[in-house]
């Protein structure tokens, strides 16, 4: 298998070179030049066996030079019971035909925990492949779930140095504490001065400043990424979709074969694209439903055919959507279009120029058929919260809260009782005074803990170990950047870590 850029449709690198260097140096995305088949026949072996021999089917279609050892070594620590103590992907149906898929119980309680725990297997292995003698440094930008659990995913490990950069102001309290009190010799965070958008232009900047990449190599260093543009990321997240529906069919709650839909909380369109692409594979997917809080630039796009940054930013209770810029649309959008990466240039071109674009219509006319989207605020984002406790004992977060409103808003215009599951993405404890205040309850005095106390004892579920675990525990990172500086702190770090 090789993987091709989205903008130029050449290159051809193997997947270890598509995972070691993240994007591409045309500044396109990584993607594979064809999608492997798995058929009903492999679909009914996978009802009966476990997530990790799941994963393993899917990553070998995809990583064909990595050896059946590699990767199931990769996935056997990825998901080892020590950072996943109960099974990594569980289907929960509370009621009504719609089912929850819970990417969260891992060790950062967020889904990013399903690829960031794979990735650094993936990426330490494939640069012994690619780049023997160097050593990578991992840039991030996070709007506040991808930061933790990269770190987390690459503390110590060996050959790997990785510098996270989140918007000040723009994650919650746990998600930011998360980051700034995060262990290990190779990590560093940095606030920057503006929101996702800012941190992840800056990035991909420094990712194509020569100069930059000239002083890292004079240090034994190459650029890599932990943000889902790597390939190496997004396809663990073709594996959860797979796994979900075999649940569902090992359960008898379809039948083998029979479509569901997948309704998907969205910001760079990683996680919902990871499902498109189960679906080229064969997956029986029925409707994608593509959910947006108030920054609604997708949901625009997905039902006018334009796409326009060009509008006010919101800071909301959902953080991690708060993005204006989706990366991953870039790769529907070569796949659509048969892989005219000419097209596909064209339009990134004028949205770095003009901050919008809009595509043809025989390319609309296939994202209409595919996806529905729509979008909801924070106040209607909090009515779901309390609405889905109170009727099924349900609690979610708030990015799961705007997937499962949206769910139910497709459901209702449309009639479609196709069965659904809704991503869940995160634990509702990292959002805690967020979901007391949705549930009516005041806040109480003290901070986050505080809340997930109060959240716990009007629940009566548990506060997960890792949140619990930050108590008390000191934070090691204070620093901030103008979104202007941030090469400059690159180059610092890595200094300090070539010292």
């Amino acid at each position: 298998m090789h993987y091709l850029s989205t903008r130029s449709g050449t290159g051809r690198a193997a997947s270890a070179r598509a995972i070691a260097q993240g994007l591409c140096e045309d500044g396109g995305l990584f993607v594979p030049e064809r999608f492997p088949a798995l058929g009903a026949e492999t679909l009914g072996v996978m009802e009966s066996e476990p997530y990790a021999r799941r994963a393993e089917r899917i990553l070998s279609a995809y990583l064909t030079d990595f050896t059946p050892g590699e990767i199931r070594e990769s996935v056997a620590q990825a998901y080892s019971p020590e950072k996943f103590p109960r099974e990594p992907a569980p289907v929960v149906s509370p009621s009504g035909g719609v089912s929850f898929l819970e990417l969260w119980h891992g060790p950062t309680c967020a889904f990013k925990d399903m690829a960031l725990q794979l990735l650094p297997q993936l990426l330490t292995r494939s640069l012994r492949k690619t780049d023997a003698g160097k050593d990578a440094l991992i840039l991030v930008a996070t709007s506040g779930d991808t930061g933790k659990a990269a770190m987390e995913g690459f503390r110590d490990v060996p050959g790997t140095r990785i510098l996270v950069f989140y918007p000040k102001d723009g994650v919650s309290p746990v998600q930011e504490r998360q980051m700034c009190t995060q262990e290990g010799k190779n990590v560093c965070v940095c606030a920057v001065e503006g929101n996702f958008d800012d941190a992840q232009a800056g990035v991909k900047k420094i990712f194509g400043d020569a100069s930059v990449r000239a002083r890292l190599s004079e240090n034994g260093l190459m650029f890599s990424s932990a943000n889902s543009i790597n390939w190496g990321r997004l396809v663990p997240q073709i594996v959860y979709y797979y796994s979900a529906y075999c649940d569902l069919c090992a359960a008898g709650r379809i039948r083998r074969g029979e479509p569901v839909n997948f309704a998907v909380p969205t910001g760079n369109f990683g996680d919902i694209l990871a499902a498109y692409y189960a679906g080229k594979m064969g997956l029986p997917v029925g409707k994608l439903i593509c959910a947006s809080n108030a920054n609604d630039v997708l949901t625009e796009f997905l039902t006018t055919g334009v796409y326009n940054r060009n509008r006010r930013f919101y800071t909301t209770i959902s953080p991690s959507m708060d993005i204006l810029v989706s990366s991953n649309l870039e790769r529907l959008l070569y796949d659509l279009t048969g892989g005219d990466a000419g097209r596909v240039a064209g339009w990134m071109r004028r949205l770095a120029e003009t901050g919008e674009y809009r595509v043809d219509g025989e390319t609309f006319g296939r994202v209409r058929e595919l996806f529905y989207a729509g979008s909801c605020d924070d106040g209607a984002t909090r009515a779901e919260i309390r609405a889905r406790f109170e009727r099924d004992g349900y609690l979610c977060d708030p990015h799961t809260a705007v997937a499962a409103r949206i769910c139910e808003e497709y459901r209702r215009k449309t009639g479609d009782r196709t069965p659904a599951v809704v991503v869940s993405t995160a634990s509702p404890y990292k959002f805690a005074s967020d979901v007391l205040r949705a549930l009516g309850v005041d806040v109480p005095p003290g901070g986050e803990f505080e809340a997930a106390g109060r959240l716990s004892a009007l629940t009566g579920t548990p506060v997960p170990g890792p949140i619990e675990a930050l108590r008390g525990r000191p934070v090691r990172f204070r620093a901030s950047c103008a979104k202007t500086a941030m090469a400059e702190a690159v180059l610092r770090f890595a200094d300090r870590q070539s010292a």
